[in-house]
Parts: structure tokens; C-alpha cells; sequence
């Protein structure tokens, strides 16, 4: 299988079987002087928005390689939307949720600072670590060869959640909710899932959240981590609503 690099800044709507398209700046010196491609092999080139062009290296240099395309591939939009927000957790097991959601799907991620998150985004730190998870899905759409970058939004707080997704269907994943995710039916709006730190979500965010109009949903008997809930939720959504 090729191997795929992105480029946001490519316009490949127009493109065709035949044409060439020149990949340049840090992607094409990484795939060049770092992945060492070399005339003749084959990979993929992406823009992010859902198209992907495959072919053979054509010409190299430094920081910039042309691919003779001889496949063309075009993504729609899911539907429904899938949104993660994920709560701010200790070590490294918000990323490796926001990782393996990539990979499995999600098209928005949302950094939630929770009431129970050890992890806090204050100040250039809020940056920083939107910008770091950034870095993660840029990379895990690489790994999976997806068409679509997922975005990911400024860290929220608990009170703008309603608000920033007003119109949309919010779950909570909460194991003590009594209706399961794979009962989950589309009816017409874009879900997102909620999911809580280590501790589990706050009761008094739990009760504000459904006055926004969330509902509570189960995966099933066990208690999974913050870095497992959210990818697993993902599979089961893309498989019962048709989305896989």
C-alpha cells in the first residue's frame, strides 16, 4: 500500500488520470530526504478535504517531487458528523484517544477541560496542547490514509459545550445510563460524543449537560479508560448508523 503525504494547501478538485502533481515544502523534503523516495515509487498524495491521487514518482528534488497520477480517489462527507470531545486526562491517554479516534473516523475533536481533568489548558499552554493534538491527527490520518482531516477545536469549557454544538445530538457515555449505544439511531442531526476524564464525568456537569438536551448512553458492562471509551464509541456509531 502507498504510503500518503498532505498537503492542505493542494487543490486536487480538477485533477485527473495522467496530469502531475507537484508535492513541495516539509512534506515533499520528508519524503525526499527522510522516507528517501526515489523516482519510480509509488504513494499517495491528500488534501485534507476529502481527495486522495495515487502514482508514481516522477522527478525529485530536495523539497519537492512530482507524481504522474494514474488513480483518483474522492471522499464525501460522511454522515452523520461524528465529533469527539475528550476530556483533558493525565499522561498521554487524551492523545492516544484522539489517535486511535482518528484513525477510526471522527471528523471533529474537542478538548474539554472537565471538572475532574488533572490536566489543565491555561494561558500558551492551551495552545500548545491544541496544536500538539493537531500533530497527532495530522499524523494518524497519514498512518490510516484517510481523505479527510479531522479538525480540532479550541479547548472548551463545560459551559460552552451546549452552546458550540447547538442543533447537534450530544451523547454522554456514562456507564451507569441505562440505554446502549448500539440502540443509537440517526435521526437526521450530527452526533457527539462526550467523553469524561479518568473519574468519570462530574454529576453536576452530567445534570447541565442534559438540560442542554444530552442523553446519557452505555457501551456495555465494563468501565473502559477515557483513552479506549471514545474510540470504541466511534466503531460502534460507524458500524449501526452505515457510515462503515
Amino acid at each position: 500500500m502507498s504510503s500518503l503525504y498532505l498537503d492542505e494547501g493542494l487543490d486536487l478538485s480538477g485533477v485527473a488520470v495522467g496530469e502531475i502533481v507537484v508535492l513541495d515544502g516539509d512534506e515533499a523534503r520528508h519524503a525526499v530526504t527522510v522516507a528517501r523516495v526515489r523516482t519510480g515509487e509509488r504513494l499517495a498524495i491528500g488534501d485534507g478535504r476529502g481527495r486522495i491521487v495515487r502514482g508514481s514518482v516522477t522527478a525529485t528534488e530536495p523539497r519537492r517531487l512530482e507524481l504522474e497520477v494514474d488513480e483518483v480517489h474522492v471522499e464525501e462527507a460522511p454522515v452523520p458528523r461524528i465529533t469527539l470531545v475528550q476530556a483533558l486526562a493525565k499522561g498521554d491517554r487524551d492523545e492516544l484517544a484522539v489517535q486511535a479516534a482518528t484513525e477510526l473516523g471522527v471528523d471533529r475533536i474537542v478538548p474539554w477541560s472537565a471538572a475532574r481533568s488533572v490536566s489543565r489548558w491555561e494561558g500558551p499552554k492551551a495552545d500548545k496542547g491544541r496544536a500538539r493534538w493537531a500533530s497527532i491527527v495530522r499524523e494518524a490520518v497519514k498512518q490510516s490514509i484517510r481523505a479527510r482531516l479531522p479538525e480540532v477545536d479550541p479547548v472548551a469549557t463545560t459551559g460552552q459545550l451546549a452552546s458550540r454544538f447547538e442543533g447537534e445530538r450530544m451523547l454522554l457515555l456514562e456507564p451507569s445510563a441505562t440505554t446502549p449505544l448500539r440502540g443509537i439511531r440517526s435521526d437526521g442531526r450530527d452526533l457527539v460524543l462526550v467523553v469524561g476524564p479518568e473519574g468519570g464525568i462530574d454529576p453536576g456537569e452530567l445534570e447541565r449537560l442534559e438540560d442542554a438536551g444530552a442523553e446519557r448512553v452505555r457501551l456495555g458492562s465494563s468501565v473502559l479508560r477515557t483513552s479506549t471509551a471514545g474510540p470504541a464509541a466511534i466503531a460502534v456509531l460507524s458500524a449501526t448508523l452505515g457510515r462503515w
